[in-house]
This record gives C-alpha cells, sequence and structure tokens, in this order.
C-alpha cells in the first residue's frame, strides 16, 4: 500500500505545531538555560593556552652528512631505537618537572578571594611568604591561610586544615604584623608585603595555599603534554593554566632544566678525564722531580758535563733508540695508569678518562662507548632504581666492554713490552761501542735519559689537561628552542560560543523532551489528525470550542462555531445526496455522556433550520435528557417521547413543540423519565413515529444515548439515515474509542457510521483551525496577536 506523500510534511508540520504550542515553556526555559549558562561563564575557572617547540640534536648525526637511508627511511631519528621518545620521557620525569616546581615555587599560590570566586595571583602577588624550615619539610606542607588585611602593617591570620572555606569573624583572627615571625607545626614563617602598584589593599581577603610538590609534580605530568610526529627530532610542548603567564613561565623553565640535566651528563665525562690527568699530573711531576734532583746531585758530586764530540754519532744513534724508548715507556706507562683505572673498584664514578693519547683508536672508541653507557644508565637512575631491567641490562653491557677494555689494555701493554725490550737491546748494542765513554757519563745519559722521559710525560698531561677544558667549554645543550613558550592569553576553555549553545540545547530539549514524551503517553484526542489515526471511520467535521454563554447558533452567526456546523450540514448533505422524497434521519450518539451529544444535535437541528429546510429534532435519550435546556425553552410541562410510547392515546402531533426563535424547528423532548427506557424505545411506536413524520419534514435529528453506557441507541439504529458519532476532544481516550466505536463501524451496527470531533480548543496540541468564519476573520478590529502560532 503506497504511502501518503503528504502525510510525511503534515506530520512534520504537526509536530512543530505542537511544539510551537508550548512556545512560553520553550522560551522559559531557554532564558533559564542561558541564564545558567551566564552564571557558568561568570564565575568559572577559565583556561589558558600556552605552547612551545624545541629540536633534540643528536651530536652523532650532526658531524656527518646524513645518508640516502636515513632520510628515505622516515628520519633521523627513526631507526628503530626511538632515541626521541626517550628524550620525552626526560622531559616528563618527576625529577626534572620537581625542579621546575620548586624553581618557580609552584607550590606556594596566593589567591584574592571574592564573594564567590576566587583568582590566582601569580605574578607580583601582594604578600611574600618565607620559611624559616629547610625545603626538604617546606615541599611536604599541605596547608591552606588565609589572611585578612587590616592595615598597610598588620594582617589577621586564619587557619583550618582541611578546609577551603573559613569563617572570618574578627575575634577568631589571629592578629600579626608584617615580618612578624609565625609559629606553625612544620616551623615558622614570615609574611612581608609587595610596595607600589602591587601592595596589599586594606579590608582584602587573601587565601594562601602550600601544597606538597609530589602532588603538583603528579598534577603537572597530567596537563603536560610532550608530542612529536614520527621520525622528527622537533617536540612540541602544550599546556593548559589558569594563568597564561604561569603556563608560559612552566614551559620555559621545562626547557632549561632539561638543557641543565644533559649538559650535566655531559660534563660528568669530561670531569672525570681531568681528574684522572690531574691525579697522573701529581704523580708524574713528584717523579720528574726527583730525576731533577738526582741529576742535580749527580753533576755535583762528579763534576760532569756535555759528551766528548768523538761519541757524536754513536750519541745521535743513541739518541734516536732513547727517543724511541721514551715514547714506549711513556705509552706502557699510561696504559699502566688505564688499566689501574679499569681495574680499580674504589671509584665513585665509573666513567673512564677519554683521549689520553695510547696511540690506539680501537681502545678510544670502546672508551668512549663505556662512557656513554654510563651515561645513560645514571641518567635513568635518577627517576628509577638500580632493580630497573633497563639498568641490569646496561651495567651488564659496561661490566662486558670493561671487562674487554681491561684484556685489550694488556695486549696493547704486552705489545709495547716487547717493542721496548727490543728497543732496549738496540741500545745496549749501541752503549756497548761507547764503552770507551766514562762510566759516570753514562751514569749521567741514563739519568738524563730519565728525565726526559718523565719531562715529556709531564708535558703530554699537561696539554690534554688544556684540551679537557677547552672541551668542556664548547658543549652545547641538547635542545635547540625554535619556538619560545607563547601565549596569546586568551582563554581556550570553556568556549563561549560552545558554553550559550549548549545551554540554549540544553534548555530547549528538555521542554521539547518533555513535550514529545508528554505527547507519546497522551491517549487523548485533540485534533483531527487524531482520531483519523485511531479510527478508519469516514470524518464528517469538527466543532471549535466555545463559551458556555452561547450554547445555540444565531440565524445571522459569522462564529466559528456556526461556520463549523454549516460545513457539517454541507458534507451531511453531500453523503446523504442520493435521499430525495422523504426525511433525512440523522441520529448523533456518542461513546461516554458529557461529550456534547445534545449541544451537537441542538445547534445541527437549528443551523439546518436557519438554512431554510425544516427540522424535527426528537430527544431520545430518555434517560439524562438535556436538550430543552440547550434550546433555552422553560416550558418543559409538554409531554414528550416516552409519554407517547407509554399513552397510546397520544398522537405524534400532540408532542410536537415548537421552537419560538426558528419557525422551521420542531422539538420533541424526551418527556418523563420512565424506570424502563430500553424497554419503552423496544416498542413499536418508536418506529410509527419517525414513519408518521417521514415526509413532513426534510430532517429528523434524533439525539441518542451513549452507546458505551446503555444499549438504548442500538435499539432504535436500524431507523437512523447516518450516525453522527461525537467525540469530545481533550476528554476520551483513543483506547476506549477503540474498543467501542470501532467495532460498531466494523459490524456496521450504526448505519452510515461518521465520526465529528467536538469541543476543538485553537492551538491545543498543535491544532491550529480551520479558519471558521469569514466575517470573523475579515474583522479589522480582531487581529492576530503576534505571539499565536499554528495556521490562521
Amino acid at each position: 500500500m503506497e504511502s501518503n506523500p503528504v502525510s510525511k510534511p503534515n506530520e512534520i508540520r504537526q509536530s512543530v505545531d505542537l511544539f510551537l504550542s508550548n512556545w512560553k515553556i520553550l522560551l522559559f526555559c531557554s532564558v533559564v538555560a542561558l541564564f545558567l549558562g551566564y552564571t557558568y561563564l561568570r564565575y568559572t575557572t577559565y583556561q589558558y593556552n600556552a605552547n612551545a617547540t624545541i629540536k633534540i640534536i643528536d651530536e652523532k648525526q650532526s658531524k656527518k652528512l646524513p645518508s640516502i637511508g636515513e632520510m628515505t627511511s622516515g628520519g633521523l631519528f627513526s631507526d628503530g631505537t626511538d632515541k626521541i621518545k626517550d628524550e620525552i620521557e626526560t622531559i616528563q620525569s618527576r625529577t626534572l618537572i620537581s625542579n621546575v616546581v620548586k624553581a618557580l615555587d609552584l607550590n606556594i599560590r596566593c589567591f584574592a578571594e571574592g564573594n564567590i570566586k576566587e583568582r590566582e595571583i601569580y605574578r607580583n602577588p601582594p604578600v611574600k611568604l618565607s620559611f624559616f624550615a629547610s625545603d626538604s619539610i617546606i615541599h611536604q606542607v599541605d596547608t591552606t591561610l588565609y589572611i585578612k588585611i587590616k592595615s598597610p602593617t598588620q594582617f589577621l591570620a586564619f587557619k583550618k586544615e582541611g578546609k577551603s572555606l573559613i569563617d572570618r569573624d574578627e575575634q577568631t583572627g589571629v592578629p600579626y604584623t608584617f615580618g612578624e615571625k609565625i609559629k606553625t607545626g612544620f616551623g615558622g614563617m614570615v609574611l612581608t608585603p609587595n610596595i607600589g602598584d602591587h601592595a596589599p589593599v586594606i579590608g582584602s581577603n587573601l587565601k594562601i595555599s602550600i601544597t606538597s610538590v609530589s602532588k603538583v609534580v603528579n598534577s603537572y605530568q597530567r596537563k603536560i603534554k610532550v608530542s612529536t610526529d614520527k621520525g622528527s627530532s622537533v617536540i612540541k610542548l602544550d599546556l593548559n593554566e589558569s594563568n597564561s603567564y604561569k603556563a608560559v613561565d612552566i614551559l620555559n623553565q621545562i626547557i632549561d632544566e632539561y638543557n641543565n640535566d644533559v649538559l650535566l651528563d655531559k660534563e660528568s665525562v669530561v670531569k672525570t678525564t681531568s681528574d684522572f690527568i690531574n691525579n697522573r699530573l701529581k704523580q708524574v711531576s713528584e717523579e720528574l722531580e726527583k730525576v731533577d734532583y738526582t741529576a742535580e746531585d749527580l753533576q755535583k758530586k762528579e763534576g760532569l758535563t756535555a759528551l766528548d764530540s768523538r761519541a757524536d754519532l754513536n750519541l745521535q744513534t743513541g739518541q734516536q733508540l732513547q727517543s724511541q724508548i721514551s715514547s714506549t715507556a711513556n705509552n706502557i706507562e699510561m696504559l699502566s695508569f688505564l688499566e689501574e683505572e679499569i681495574s680499580s673498584t674504589n671509584k665513585s664514578n665509573d666513567m673512564l678518562p677519554a683521549d689520553i693519547g695510547i696511540g690506539d683508536s680501537n681502545t678510544s672508541q670502546v672508551i668512549k662507548r663505556h662512557n656513554e653507557l654510563v651515561a645513560e644508565r645514571d641518567r635513568i637512575l635518577r627517576n628509577s632504581t638500580t632493580k630497573n631491567p633497563v639498568v641490569i641490562q646496561l651495567n651488564n653491557q659496561i661490566e662486558s666492554l670493561k671487562s674487554n677494555l681491561l684484556n685489550s689494555v694488556k695486549n696493547i701493554k704486552q705489545t709495547s713490552l716487547l717493542t721496548l725490550n727490543n728497543l732496549s737491546r738496540d741500545n745496549a748494542r749501541i752503549q756497548g761501542r761507547l764503552s770507551a765513554a766514562p762510566k759516570k757519563a753514562r751514569q749521567f745519559r741514563d739519568i738524563k735519559r730519565q728525565q726526559d722521559i718523565k719531562e715529556s710525560l709531564y708535558l703530554y698531561l699537561l696539554e690534554k689537561r688544556e684540551e679537557s677544558a677547552i672541551r668542556l667549554g664548547m658543549y652545547t645543550p641538547n635542545a635547540k628552542i625554535i619556538d619560545s613558550a607563547y601565549s596569546s592569553h586568551k582563554p581556550v576553555a570553556p568556549n563561549k560560543m560552545i558554553v550559550y549553545i549548549a545551554s540554549l540545547l540544553f534548555g530547549l530539549g528538555i521542554p521539547i523532551a518533555f513535550i514529545y514524551i508528554s505527547d507519546l503517553l497522551n491517549t487523548k484526542i485533540y485534533k483531527k489528525e487524531d482520531l483519523v489515526d485511531t479510527l478508519n471511520i469516514p470524518y464528517l467535521g469538527d466543532i471549535p470550542k466555545s463559551s458556555k454563554k452561547q450554547k445555540l447558533v444565531k440565524k445571522i452567526d459569522y462564529s466559528p462555531k456556526a461556520e463549523a456546523f454549516r460545513i457539517v450540514k454541507s458534507n451531511i448533505d453531500f453523503m446523504l445526496r442520493n435521499i430525495k422524497g422523504r426525511s433525512k434521519k440523522l441520529f448523533i450518539t456518542s461513546t461516554v455522556p458529557q461529550e456534547g451529544k445534545s449541544h451537537t444535535s441542538s445547534n445541527l437541528a437549528a443551523s439546518i433550520a436557519f438554512s431554510g429546510k425544516s427540522v424535527l429534532l426528537i430527544e431520545t435519550d430518555i434517560r439524562v435528557p438535556k436538550l430543552l435546556e440547550y434550546l433555552n425553552i422553560k416550558d418543559q410541562s409538554k409531554q414528550g417521547l416516552s409519554d407517547y410510547i407509554a399513552d397510546t392515546s397520544l398522537k405524534p402531533q400532540d408532542i410536537v413543540l415548537k421552537h419560538e426563535d426558528n419557525p422551521l424547528l420542531d422539538i420533541i423532548s424526551s418527556g418523563t423519565i420512565p424506570p424502563n427506557p430500553s424497554e419503552l424505545l423496544m416498542n413499536e411506536r418508536v418506529e410509527e413515529l419517525f414513519n408518521y413524520f417521514d415526509t413532513k419534514y426534510d430532517y429528523i435529528v434524533a439525539d441518542t444515548s451513549a452507546v458505551g453506557i446503555v444499549s438504548d441507541t442500538l435499539l432504535i439504529s436500524h431507523l437512523a439515515d447516518m450516525f453522527i458519532y461525537v467525540v469530545s476532544a481533550d476528554n476520551i481516550d483513543k483506547r476506549l474509542l477503540q474498543h467501542v466505536a470501532l467495532p460498531l463501524y466494523t459490524e456496521k451496527r450504526l448505519p452510515n457510521m461518521t465520526m465529528l470531533l467536538n469541543s476543538v480548543s485553537l492551538g491545543k496540541k498543535g491544532y491550529g483551525g480551520y479558519g471558521y468564519g469569514y466575517g470573523y476573520g475579515n474583522n479589522p478590529q480582531r487581529k492576530k496577536k503576534w505571539y499565536k502560532f499554528g495556521k490562521s
């Protein structure tokens, strides 16, 4: 079955009309919600964003050009080691953030308190707090101090642990003078006022919050966002704070602390090498001094001078050998020093001296790798323990390198000793040629040789110490600042537009949901669509609700009610157009009483009579008669239908009552209320009465009983040409209609049954009316109000 293409737009229109009919509730809730949103924005704490960008410099990569493989694989930091992630972990480490908190005193905050909201004063607070206790104690304190400024020199202090609000009764506050020591459970402290434009205002209330460093660190570890792209060495730092200047200072301090941490790691290697060289310089200096004194004593004692020219050739050869022996002995001495350093177990630092000139590049590379592993282990140990699996792995690698290094040094030393022995044998051969030289001269040469060796070693160590000092001054930070911390100083949260939109949606959503759910749960009939959707029965029309004073339509009447009955009359004529030569019998009933049967019967009969047609109005509801009341007939003494049925001597014309204001309208009242209404209506005189008047009137309108209560109407239903089933709007339940009216229609127990919706309220549940009454609609004095929605 194809759906009506107009039904969906109609449903949308009905839904819109439903909500527009409750526009006052929607407007009120929207205004309240927007006011709540404004109040929230007025007293909430705004969040400000700051961000910074740094680039991590890889020293190894900076010393050489990147390969094509490195560039095509996604970047210099995409080699699988995720070095950049290690740096991010360092930046977010508790140790580094703790240093930031301590450097900026973020654990101590000052607030200016208002009636509802408190505001943090970050830069230039009115008062400054100083402590007598050590930092280790202050950094563990959690407390709040409230003060009220009484004068430029005095204040009242209030303190209550664990509470954020306190009664500032001056009788309970403790008076203090600025600069006076305040005794607390964690030691003394002193408050000093600021000066100039930032001096404390007399009468103002201040709140000083002291929080433990660990809690502040935990908070900023969650708030500080550090991110990077894959393969990139650029790191972005982001922070949302209630004070934009604080956010900028924190990010800048994080960068400074990170660079300082990296520099300390690099300097530790140089310091270890420098300490090693200084120790060896001291030892060589002492040995050289002894050799010098020995040479001096020998020269004084033996009176030795320069060697004889006859031994110049041998001396030149011997000098070359001595130079080689000196270099080899120097190398052996440095290897011994390095071997001793590697084997030492009493050192406080595992770093090994680098670049001491032992003449072996492989050994220098191993020492450098060893120091890098030690530095990496020490950095991890600052935020971890020795049980960390990474630390254990690094220790194993360090021990392995140290063992290999020790073996390598021993092998090099052994080779050098062999070389030294060979050089000594060659030198002995040369010395044999000089056997003719005086013994004392030979002794002097031996001492001179030792002196030269020690002096050359001493000068070499001095050179290395200077190189270490120069290298120390050349170290640069790891983080290159691309963008320093920046904030627009405009709040990023909450977003005013989003808050107002959310408030408006919230203000509209609740009443709309309530109205929609109420409409879904509401089972009453309000408009034509409700009735048509509930019952698939021909719809005759609807009658608008009218005032109680206007019960009956008039001959000259342009009210919506009169127009509605004219439309109903036209619909009836169209449906009964085939009936000619006799009366059109219209029976009017309803489900239950009080739905407007009598009102509909009297007004419909009057409206038809005013159109020039003769009408007989019969009141067949002999249980609860109301027809004469609606017709405003005061004389009710005339006999009626029940009297006619009971008294066979009465003739039909004897019970007919003329209407004074409408000559074409005749009435037969219900008569005397009988004890047995059903039995009377089953009498054959009822049908005789209808047959008698069948050709004497154009219309016969019968006001019957409610079919949902009694069976009286069903007893005479076969006499009707059309049944008008009246349904009262906002009065009858849909389920009752389906239970009573639908079976009557499907079983055809009421001939030519139609539905009439009575007492429809304009605008009720989206019902806008149909513009009854052209005279009413065109009256210039009856303009539609601006706030009236719906169809006109």
